[in-house]
């Protein structure tokens, strides 16, 4: 994508350190990845929660309601995908950058555009988070019906069934949803931040 040679970045006046010293913490986007039905919105929103209720300024990305507004033009093709993703690391760094700890909530089956928004970031800012679970449990969960449509190839490109999932290589945080309760999962994720500062 190119960018015009007619615009020019302006600075604001107030910083992202100015913002961090009066919020009383720093700032990130906690990256939720993971298949459809894996628990990553249920968990962002948890965790968006647990720190509203101690103080954290705190906003969640949902990638159904992006895609009703934001990205409503874009199709499930990869290439819109890719943009879609794209779009996502750029407002979620807008969220950074004001001073907010961010959830993004999103399926970003692929390692490169998950790779290309980390790059958006400063060191420590993007941190994933693979929501790990079987797709058989995610199957059988199916919040939304989506999986037996797909099977039924009502869905073209869905991820997991005719669309590939990429696992992360080295995610920052790994909740295995199968295995652990909300409360658990919030609680590591809680740790984390801490242990880094965050909070």
């Amino acid at each position: 994508m190119k960018i015009s040679h007619n615009i020019t970045w302006h600075h604001s006046s107030v910083t992202k350190k100015d913002r961090h010293l009066i919020n009383g913490h720093k700032s990130c986007v906690l990256w939720f990845t993971g298949l459809s039905g894996s628990g990553k919105s249920t968990l962002a929103n948890a965790v968006d929660r647990a720190l509203f209720h101690e103080g954290v300024r705190t906003y969640v990305l949902d990638g159904d309601n992006i895609r009703h507004g934001l990205n409503s033009d874009l199709s499930f093709r990869p290439a819109d995908r890719k943009e879609n993703i794209r779009r996502i690391g750029e407002v979620a760094k807008l969220f950074v950058d004001s001073g907010l700890i961010v959830s993004s909530a999103f399926i970003s089956p692929f390692r490169e555009d998950r790779e290309l928004v980390r790059q958006m970031y400063e060191a420590g800012e993007f941190i994933e988070i693979f929501v790990k679970c079987p797709i058989e449990v995610c199957e059988n969960r199916d919040p939304k019906g989506l999986y037996k449509k797909a099977r039924k190839g009502e869905i073209p490109e869905f991820t997991g069934i005719s669309s590939p999932y990429e696992t992360p290589y080295q995610p920052e945080i790994v909740i295995e949803t199968d295995k652990m309760t909300i409360e658990q999962s919030v609680e590591n994720i809680k740790i984390y931040l801490k242990n880094k500062k965050i909070l």
